[in-house]
């Protein structure tokens, strides 16, 4: 009964991904190219706050009435950014140094990223207008507006969905690479264990 149970689960475990490399090489790829990407965000946001004048959008240029990133704002997404680096270098040791336990955190993060590119989908399906409603918010200057906005709204939002769609497959992609590098590690750990105890009870 428990093999039939643990069955389908065992269908989505492979120790191989993209470009058939293993998926504890790819965990470490796709830690580094996160952590990457995390730290020439870090460094255009500590920019930002050291020239504010440079990087800070005024209201008269969005034409709203607020201001763009106000220091508050880039002192919190500085927070995210150097947490975002923590929890991508925690993964890519742990993958490196097998320690199953670091990648945790990391493949927390992808499922609460996933799931919010979900509701985003969601809200598009549900709520089509909102499309149409961002659009008309963006400032004046902003690249090929009015021809996005001239698109028929239906196909706008197919479109739109679609796109979404692609996006969530290769994010569940890569959860499902990180995931099995966790298995992979934290079963190669307990049958080193198992065969560590198995040694010694020999022994003895």
């Amino acid at each position: 009964a428990a093999e039939m149970l643990s069955s389908p689960w065992a269908r989505f475990y492979s120790n191989s991904c993209c470009l058939c490399c293993h998926v504890r090489t790819g965990t470490i790829i796709l830690g580094v190219w996160y952590l990457i990407i995390n730290s020439v965000v870090l460094l255009i946001l500590l920019s930002a706050l050291t020239d504010p004048d440079q990087y800070h959008l005024t209201s008269a240029e969005l034409g709203g009435e607020f201001e763009f990133m106000d220091d508050a704002n880039m002192c919190i997404a500085t927070a995210i950014s150097l947490l975002m680096i923590l929890i991508c270098a925690m993964a890519t040791y742990g993958a490196y140094k097998q320690h199953a336990a670091w990648i945790i955190p990391f493949f927390c993060y992808q499922i609460f990223d996933f799931a919010l590119n979900t509701l985003v989908a969601i809200s598009v399906l549900v709520y089509p207008s909102t499309i149409q409603d961002y659009l008309r918010q963006l400032p004046s200057n902003f690249p090929y507006k009015e021809e996005i906005m001239s698109v028929n709204p239906t196909c706008l939002v197919v479109i739109i969905l679609l796109f979404i769609s692609i996006i969530l497959a290769f994010k569940g992609y890569l959860i499902s690479c990180v995931w099995n590098c966790y298995r992979y590690i934290n079963g190669r750990n307990n049958s080193d264990v198992l065969v560590y105890i198995t040694t010694n009870d020999t022994a003895v």
